[in-house]
């Protein structure tokens, strides 16, 4: 496993890549497309698979469903995508790095949010229109998580974003660090069965969700970009400032090949 300032500076090579890929953003946000559809394919999957559970009011549905949804990041890790919940992390690491800038950060930032809305809602109306969310356990399932998002206020949506996001860029930062498939699909899955068992919020399964309630006429985008008013900034937070700055600070806080003295 890499130390700490080696995965700092494993991460800021990935924000100078992200960069190079910026070159072209249009292939940047097929990319990101790709990363919306993958994290709709776990919101299909709760749908489809534990919407039964939900309608024999299981006590064990918040396990299943925080046992199922890690596929989507593993699909996303290991396929290659540009998620933007990661993307905070990882292009504001580059950033106080000296790897990267702030266009890079606020372009990268952009299209991956931009892209991953277009992909969970393409992704979202190709599952509508085959039928799969059409069960009527899982038109349940799918209008009562909604009526249980719109619910929250704007500061409980924040705060449950900025809690989901820093676990989510945990579970990245591990598979940086890790050595070996098995371990890396391990860091990723738990701290993502954590977020979906608690109930956390992250802005690209929310698009996901959102868009099959739109399509399924539980929801509209008002409802939606309400959502998206606080989940986003709360995923900033959480895992720009609260892992990727946090641990560019204990590695060694490095800008340019230079570090900050040690205590």
């Amino acid at each position: 496993m890499d130390t700490i300032a080696q995965n700092v500076e494993a991460t800021s090579g990935q924000a100078g890549r992200k960069a190079h890929e910026l070159r072209h953003p249009p292939r940047y946000l097929v990319s990101a497309m790709l990363a919306g559809a993958y994290i709709g394919v776990g919101e299909v999957l709760l749908l489809a698979g534990i919407s039964p559970f939900v309608a024999e009011g299981s006590a064990a549905t918040a396990l299943l469903e925080g046992a199922v949804f890690p596929i989507a990041l593993t699909i996303v890790m290991f396929a290659g995508a540009q998620l933007f919940t990661s993307n905070v992390m990882v292009m504001l690491v580059g950033a106080l790095s000296g790897r990267t800038g702030v266009r890079d950060l606020v372009l990268s930032w952009t299209l991956s949010l931009v892209g991953n809305l277009a992909g969970a809602f393409s992704f979202g109306a190709m599952a509508h229109a085959s039928g799969v969310t059409s069960s009527p356990s899982a038109r349940a399932m799918l209008a009562e998580m909604v009526r249980g998002k719109t619910a929250l206020d704007g500061g409980q949506l924040f705060w449950r974003a900025v809690l989901c996001n820093m676990l989510v860029c945990l579970a990245v930062w591990m598979f940086t660090r890790a050595r070996g498939d098995v371990a890396r699909i391990i860091v990723l899955w738990l701290p993502v069965a954590v977020f979906v068992a608690v109930g956390f919020e992250h802005c690209v399964a929310n698009m996901a969700l959102f868009s099959l309630a739109i399509l399924d006429g539980s929801a509209g985008f008002g409802e939606l970009f309400r959502n998206l008013m606080f989940t986003v900034p709360g995923n900033i937070v959480g895992g720009g400032l609260l892992v990727g700055a946090v641990y560019w600070f204990l590695g060694g806080a490095r800008h340019e090949g230079r570090a900050l003295p040690r205590r």
